[in-house]
């Protein structure tokens, strides 16, 4: 599904039970200097991101603060983030002149402690190649060295390297739950191009050998994966940033299904097996 760009004026655009993705949840704030934002999401853990601008995180009367240092777009620095527990009450206090700030959420049952994702402690893969068409950065804001802190949710940053390219290939799902085979991971993503005027495709192969669907991806898309294989990709002469959060249905670690047709290219692609083995 594709919801085009839209002012969503602090309200959830993924909300709780989601009838596509119901183990995600997905808002985006926005808020001017010194401006606050509460928010509670029962059965939800979440993720603040911000994707520009400065902001004080409380979490249950533990104040995280100076979270995020980008002041352009995304491409302006390294991520920040705070974990914020399921069910948990948190503000968002805005100390830069503005902040748009990414709420991230999974479906998850227990209350864990809240804690702070400072630049340094990012776990940061590249891989692919120009050759290939598909040099991309990760940048795992909740990746897999928080396993045992983080119930069901994963949250990364992606970028293409260079400008143009293909990502999440070759081609992969995770819509059923049969480990150690696939996982069942429901899928959002937010979009940004540089220039802003820059576009892309989200491809969408429900079934194995009929065409699929294709949604042409602009500056501020989101896309949600319900199911299917989903690989992307980005124009000539333009760079593509992606905001992801993944929700497991029974564990954290996503195992990813490679299409079968493609799959002999998991030994073609420079340094992709590393990439699978970051998800874990």
């Amino acid at each position: 599904m594709h919801i085009p760009p839209h002012d969503n004026r602090n309200r959830p655009i993924v909300d709780a039970d989601h009838p596509l993705v119901p183990l995600n949840y997905f808002n985006i704030v926005r808020l001017g200097q010194g401006e606050t934002f509460d928010y509670r999401v029962p059965g939800y853990e979440t993720c603040v991101v911000p994707a520009t601008g400065t902001v004080t995180v409380d979490v249950g009367g533990l104040a995280f603060e100076d979270i995020g240092n980008r002041v352009r777009d995304v491409w302006d620095g390294e991520p920040e983030g705070v974990y914020v527990p399921a069910g948990a009450a948190a503000r968002l206090t805005c100390r830069s002149a503005a902040a748009e700030v990414f709420v991230a959420g999974a479906r998850f049952d227990r209350t864990l402690d809240p804690f702070a994702v400072r630049a340094g402690d990012l776990d940061i893969v590249q891989y692919g190649s120009d050759d290939t068409k598909t040099h991309r950065k990760i940048k795992h804001i909740l990746g897999t060295k928080y396993h045992g802190r983080v119930g069901r949710l994963l949250v990364s940053e992606l970028f293409t390297v260079g400008a143009g390219g293909w990502s999440g290939f070759p081609s992969h799902k995770h819509d059923t739950d049969r480990p150690p085979v696939e996982t069942r991971h429901d899928e959002t993503y937010k979009f940004r191009f540089r220039p802003g005027h820059g576009s892309g495709l989200q491809m969408l192969q429900r079934a194995e050998d009929a065409p699929g669907e294709a949604y042409h991806v602009v500056n501020g898309s989101t896309v949600l994966i319900d199911r299917g294989y989903h690989p992307c990709c980005v124009l000539p002469g333009y760079e593509m940033y992606y905001f992801t959060i993944l929700g497991g249905l029974s564990q954290r670690s996503l195992i990813q299904y490679f299409q079968p047709a493609h799959a002999d290219q998991l030994h073609t692609i420079p340094g992709i097996m590393d990439m699978v083995a970051k998800f874990r």
